[in-house]
């Protein structure tokens, strides 16, 4: 007994041929399909069964149900994958309040695990309980706690649950023998590891691995140094690259080397995303973004509340159910993911993924995508998956949630939904949206050599450019020092508030 739209294993070895060919192999087969579906809507399963038909490897078959039609399925665009987050968070707090549902009665699923970071962020900061199935929380994943005690330590050297969890690793020759005398020699002369490092060249007692410990210091020392000259982001990127994290995670090609790796450029993303944020007063240094994600990594206690909503990726979702369903990261080269483009294979192999992402649905369906999110520091745009596009549009409900706020922060403003459509493409082309051209999302690219102006000087009417939103010209100015503020009009990208001290602005008159 098995279901060929639900064969989703090929990483691990499976192979759907076994299905395939069974007939074949087993002439006096006899065939039972059992094509009811008790557990979702009419228009999940009717959705369902239209996407999977675009599979040429598969067993004919056309699952019904006799359940009730149902809501359409949502699809919604956001600006970016951190307000693709909290457009989920608020969507489950709404629904809870209007239909009087518990936090369990939602799940949210995912290509990836890298994705949960936008989407526990965003859970936490509603105060929404949540638990991670199949998996650890993102800041609990051992790459993310390596690289984060790597910062910690840049900051405060004095940290030593962050000395002992990174002294050896990436591997560099610093065994365990040492590391027992280095805590011993601190608890002698009653000072810190750190304090026993700087003196490393005394203590003959350590032999032949004083330089090794020596280089340590002198790598952490020389992170310390750029904390006054770079911000979180370049200095994070430098630390993770000097100390090796990052190409060993990256050279580890298996399954599970290559989502860790994925979790170290998804922490990475988060701290260029801090520092492009224009709203924020403070400094966009490192000791500040630490500080910033110290609640939530404080927070990530697993929590023994069984009403929680439940966080996973697909793969983990196979043969369970919920009412409401939340497939996040709808977008090309993400899910399908772009490993799988290279052949009709693999790509037939994520979209029976999908098929099972949206199957986990009983009652309600929703699917998302961003149009930007950060990869390594550059931002990227995305086109939505071609999977929305094959769902027959009979069953879907097209929605954009529009704010007036920048990408990534800026004048707090209710969103607006309003519906979109897809235009008409080949087989063979990407997806793409026909937007109202006023308001159409601008893809711009991103000068690295952008050098910004002294703003100290502005005044309003002034025109301008901005780094990311292009040209505008200066409608309200307000505040002093720090905290001044420009209210500037830009002539793709809409009404955007910066804060001066931040802003990548030049002065054109």
């Amino acid at each position: 007994m098995g279901d060929d739209a639900q064969s989703i294993y090929a990483f691990r070895g499976a192979t759907i041929r076994n299905i395939l060919n069974f007939e074949k192999d087993y002439p006096d087969l006899k065939v039972f399909k059992l094509e009811q579906n008790y557990r979702s809507t009419s228009n999940i399963v009717q959705a369902a069964g239209s996407i999977i038909r675009n599979n040429k490897e598969q067993l004919k078959k056309q699952v019904w149900t006799d359940n009730p039609e149902g809501d359409k399925i949502r699809v919604i665009r956001t600006a970016t994958d951190n307000e693709e987050g909290k457009l989920v968070a608020e969507s489950i707090f709404e629904e809870k309040l209007r239909e009087q549902q518990n936090n369990s009665d939602f799940a949210i699923l995912y290509r990836t695990n890298a994705q949960s970071r936008s989407i526990e962020e965003a859970l936490r900061k509603m105060n929404i309980p949540y638990r991670i199935y199949g998996g650890m929380s993102f800041y609990q994943r051992k790459e993310v706690k390596d690289m984060v005690a790597y910062l910690r330590l840049t900051i405060n050297p004095n940290d030593e649950e962050a000395i002992k969890r990174i002294i050896n690793y990436p591997t560099r020759g610093i065994g365990k023998s040492s590391i027992d005398k280095l805590i011993l020699a601190a608890s002698q002369n009653e000072c810190s590891i750190w304090v026993v490092l700087e003196n490393i060249e005394k203590i003959a007692a350590f032999g032949s691995a004083i330089k090794k410990l020596a280089d340590f210091r002198n790598m952490i020392n020389s992170f310390r140094s750029m904390m006054e000259t770079h911000n979180a982001y370049d200095l994070a990127m430098h630390v993770a690259r000097q100390s090796a994290l990052l190409k060993t995670l990256h050279d580890d090609k298996t399954v599970e080397g290559i989502s860790r790796y994925e979790n170290i450029v998804e922490l990475m993303n988060g701290i260029k995303e801090f520092t492009e944020d224009d709203t924020r007063d403070e400094a966009k240094t490192l000791d500040v973004y630490l500080q910033d994600i110290a609640l939530l990594t404080d927070a990530d206690k697993e929590k023994p509340d069984e009403d929680v909503v439940k966080l996973m990726t697909i793969h983990a979702a196979k043969g369970l159910e919920f009412p409401n369903v939340f497939v996040v990261g709808m977008e090309e080269n993400l899910f399908p993911s772009q490993m799988s483009l290279g052949s009709r294979k693999d790509l037939e192999e994520e979209r029976r993924l999908f098929y099972v992402a949206a199957n986990r649905a009983e009652k309600k369906l929703t699917l998302s995508y961003a149009g930007s999110r950060f990869r390594f520091g550059n931002l990227t745009f995305a086109e939505p998956s071609r999977f929305i596009q094959e769902i027959d549009p009979t069953y879907l409900k097209m929605e954009q949630v529009r704010s007036n706020k920048p990408e990534f922060g800026g004048i707090p403003r209710e969103g607006k939904k309003e519906s979109f459509t897809f235009t008409p493409v080949g087989k063979s082309s990407t997806p793409s949206l026909l937007f109202n051209k006023k308001e159409a999302p601008v893809q711009r690219h991103v000068d690295p050599n952008f050098v910004p102006d002294d703003t100290s000087n502005l005044k309003e009417g002034m025109a301008v450019e901005h780094q990311r939103f292009g040209k505008g010209k200066v409608v309200v100015i307000e505040g002093s020092g720090d905290g001044k503020k420009a209210t500037v009009e830009f002539e793709e990208s809409g009404i955007k508030q910066l804060i001066l001290k931040y802003a990548k602005i030049k002065i054109i008159s």
